[in-house]
């Protein structure tokens, strides 16, 4: 399924791409430039895009204090017609807890927060069991608060202009568990962090928000369907994106509510790495894991919480820092990799089923060095077959390669039986294939791209492939 352009930064003008294909093939003995980080990036950007049957899609690579990369593809509003562009908003989900994380821990650098203070101290008017969990015990959801209930089949119809008021909502709770004991993740726990935040300030959530958490960057309240800024939020109605209904977020501005474009999130990454937006001491002790009452760290899917953010590695072993969000028109992530100063966000505006965190990583890593000790691998154009093993059993298919004008070694691979309730899970489109997108060489490391997200492709020096997917997809796989 396609749904329309794809646009991005530092791309080849399209009079351009045509002739470098022309002369493509009407001399095979051209040697084509090695293609650029951006347009390996482009390519897999709009290659999820596509297979995904998402409506559209942005995404950026900030790396040592400049912006190297921003792109996007498809459509905001499909409709009408209008093309994702660098300056559209997406709804960012729980990729706004971070920021509600940021703004206690700015006014905990201040000496006006003490994060493991009660919050009744100051919210008096919360009932008691609320008002003895503390800040820190909200951050890293220990503080037993619940997540969505069947209560709150309602929300999303009115408009709350400050986090303190919307904490009406909160009023008749129950705790799951003690304070501290175990990990229960609440997104009504980060309403109750931003109102914390916005009491000790002085100042309304919102002008927080702009004044001192993200200035002078486009990021602030989700307004769908309220700014032409917005990309519209669709929903998957038997494999089809439409429209989805009205939403308003602001019962939860530090858990969901915000939205921001691809480069603004970055951006804003790419500052907290650097200090910027908390001072370094700061920074590191947001990135410690938190622990509960028994001295174990909390988390979940192989991750560890620490003040607001989630901390894992990378498949060199090197810290991850993120947060994803999920909901109505919304699949988002910021990812941060220290070692590399980098920061890298990827949103779209439908929500689907997908390993958005390793999506976001190797979108990335044409930006970032090379994997050492991998062998040459020439782009295979003419295979027509693949073998191997993948998701725990035997798989085999057709397969095709091609270079595209750019010089980007593409391939298409046939979806195995065995495969497709690992691929095709929902809510978006079912897909008979899967896309590779060369990152290192021609083929030497590549983007294995699935409706369900990206996976690692890397060459072996016994000329087969080893994958390291999302969900189940990993395997070795040999081109005849």
């Amino acid at each position: 399924m396609t749904f329309g352009t794809s646009r991005g930064a530092a791309q080849n003008p399209p009079t351009m791409r045509r002739a470098l294909a022309f002369l493509c093939l009407a001399s095979p003995l051209l040697v084509m430039a090695d293609p650029n980080p951006a347009q390996r990036a482009q390519a897999v950007l709009d290659e999820l895009r596509e297979l995904s049957g998402v409506p559209g899609m942005a995404a950026a690579v900030w790396q040592g204090g400049q912006l190297r990369w921003h792109g996007e593809s498809g459509w905001r509003d499909v409709a009408r017609g209008l093309p994702v562009q660098a300056d559209t908003r997406f709804r960012l989900a729980s990729v706004s807890k971070p920021f509600a994380a940021v703004a206690s821990a700015q006014l905990k650098a201040r000496g006006l927060l003490a994060t493991e203070q009660p919050v009744g101290k100051w919210l008096p008017e919360l009932p008691a069991p609320l008002a003895a969990v503390t800040p820190s015990q909200l951050a890293a959801h220990l503080s037993g608060l619940p997540h969505y209930e069947a209560q709150d089949a309602g929300i999303g119809k009115t408009y709350y202009p400050t986090a303190r008021e919307s904490l009406v909502h909160l009023q008749d709770r129950t705790l799951g568990s003690a304070p501290g004991s175990r990990y229960r993740y609440s997104s009504w726990g980060y309403t109750l962090l931003a109102a914390v935040a916005e009491a000790v300030a002085g100042k309304p959530y919102l002008d927080l928000l702009a004044t001192q958490v993200a200035p002078g960057l486009d990021i602030g309240p989700d307004l769908t369907g309220k700014s032409p800024a917005m990309t519209l939020a669709y929903a998957f109605d038997a494999g089809r994106a439409v429209p989805g209904p009205g939403f308003d977020y602001s019962y939860s501005w530090g858990g969901a509510g915000l939205a921001a474009t691809a480069p603004a999130l970055a951006a804003w990454g790419g500052r907290f790495l650097q200090g910027r937006v908390v001072d370094a001491a700061t920074r590191d002790w947001m990135w410690q894991p938190v622990l509960d009452t028994t001295g174990q760290p909390v988390g979940e899917r192989g991750f560890k919480m620490g003040f607001g953010w989630r901390l894992d590695s990378d498949a060199q072993g090197q810290l991850r820092v993120h947060h994803a969000g999920a909901t109505l028109g919304a699949r988002s992530v910021l990812l941060l990799l220290p070692r590399g100063d980098m920061s890298v966000s990827l949103l779209s505006n439908a929500m689907w089923t997908v390993g958005i965190e390793r999506s976001a990583e190797l979108l990335s890593a044409p930006f970032r060095p090379p994997v050492e000790d991998l062998p040459a691998m020439p782009c295979p154009v003419a295979a027509t077959r693949f073998e191997g093993e993948m998701g725990g059993g035997p798989v085999a298919g057709t397969a095709s390669f091609r270079l595209d004008a750019n010089g980007v070694c593409r391939g298409q691979f046939s979806l195995p039986v065995t495969l497709a309730k690992v691929v095709n899970p929902g809510p978006q489109p079912a897909t008979d294939r899967m896309l590779v997108v060369g990152l290192q060489g021609e083929l030497a490391r590549a983007a294995l791209v699935t409706s369900i997200g990206l996976g690692d492709w890397q060459a072996q020096a016994d000329g087969t492939v080893r994958i390291e997917g999302p969900a189940s997809l990993r395997g070795v796989l040999r081109l005849r």
